[in-house]
């Protein structure tokens, strides 16, 4: 059975790429008869916020998004990275690494000075001594020589050459794992058999494959989406608008007009614009999902949304807007009083705040 995930970090609000990820895994599982793992990835512990994983949870259930199994939180599961760490570490695919960061930064400075790519130079990989009351990180023992070649569902055949990359840290001095190694811990044993995510995590891919490897779990499918832009083919960011899903909701847009929209930022099928829930879930796959960067165009969704502002039953956004106006200080006393208002206002109007 396929199984996909989302896996956000709530070190910040989940902004429309992140919405767009989940909404890629989902509508793939659900298209595929699969299952949906959401996981929030709370090992930074100065920077995670109870108030960003409500956030998120939120975002989700409002753009109509559901998971299949209990929430995981990588927080709770600490002991299972330690656990598989210093199994790698007993199995000689690991090693403790005891260089401060003062020598560390040394090398760093040396690397730049000789014009070299900064990376660590492998001091302790034969070190088989342990230094009793040392402070130590655990490196992963990366191949020094070969090469690391996927098959990415979007992109095709990607080639890493081995050297390349440096013998990562999994393990920190304070026992706390790093990204690489959890997402390949938890990919692993929660049977995770399709990543889909942004391109940005192309670079990630040969080192978790090589750990894939090491701990004789079965290699999953990946596929890189491409990020999303602005109009201007930056990366999308506050100067192009809003980022956060949630402020799209506040500012009165609808979640199935998200939905849809999100859904062609870098698929298509054909030239139609408007999917139902039902409709993208029937026709989502990956074949179609293109090579280049998305283009956010705030007016195309604001064509959408009035769209659907308009096709949508009178009763349902008259529900919908009572809130907005509420927010304006209006006493809404009963919903059916709104039809008429709704009716007379919704074929100008393109958000529900924009109505109020």
């Amino acid at each position: 059975m396929i199984r996909t995930r989302f896996a956000p970090s709530p070190t910040g609000h989940l902004h429309i790429g992140g919405a767009r990820t989940a909404l890629f895994n989902w509508l793939f599982a659900r298209h595929h008869g699969g299952r949906f793992i959401l996981r929030i990835e709370d090992t930074d512990r100065e920077r995670s916020r109870e108030e960003y994983t409500h956030g998120i949870l939120e975002g989700l259930a409002w753009l109509g998004i559901t998971w299949d199994e209990d929430l995981y939180y990588q927080s709770a599961r600490m002991d299972v990275y330690k656990e598989y760490a210093y199994k790698l570490l007993a199995e000689s695919k690991a090693y403790r690494c005891y260089c401060t960061a003062e020598l560390l930064e040394e090398k760093r400075k040396s690397a730049l000075k000789e014009g070299r790519k900064p990376s660590y130079d492998r001091t302790c990989r034969d070190e088989t001594a342990e230094r009793p009351g040392e402070p130590f990180v655990i490196r992963f023992k990366t191949p020094v020589a070969g090469s690391v070649a996927y098959d990415d569902l979007i992109r095709g055949t990607i080639t890493f050459q081995c050297e390349e990359l440096d013998d990562l840290i999994i393990l920190r001095t304070d026992d706390t794992p790093t990204y690489n190694f959890t997402v390949v811990i938890d990919d692993g044993l929660m049977g995770i058999t399709h990543i889909i995510r942004g391109d940005d995590h192309i670079n990630n891919t040969p080192r978790q494959v090589l750990i894939y490897q090491a701990l004789g779990f079965e290699l999953p499918r990946f596929g890189h989406v491409p990020l999303i832009h602005g109009k201007d083919r930056a990366r999308l960011s506050k100067r192009h608008g809003a980022t956060a899903l949630l402020e799209y909701r506040d500012d009165g847009f609808l979640p199935e007009a998200l939905m849809n929209y999100l859904s062609r930022l870098g698929w298509a099928y054909g030239d139609e614009e408007i999917f139902s829930r039902e409709e993208l879930v029937e026709k989502f796959d990956l074949p179609n999902v293109g090579k280049s960067a998305a283009i956010f165009d705030m007016e195309k969704l604001l064509w959408l949304n009035g769209h659907y502002m308009k096709s949508l039953p009178v009763e349902d956004i008259a529900g919908r807007f009572g809130p907005f106006l509420e927010a304006r200080g209006y006493a809404v006393t009963e919903k059916t009083k709104l039809v008429p208002i709704v009716l007379n206002l919704r074929e100008r109007a393109k958000t529900l705040k924009e109505m109020a």
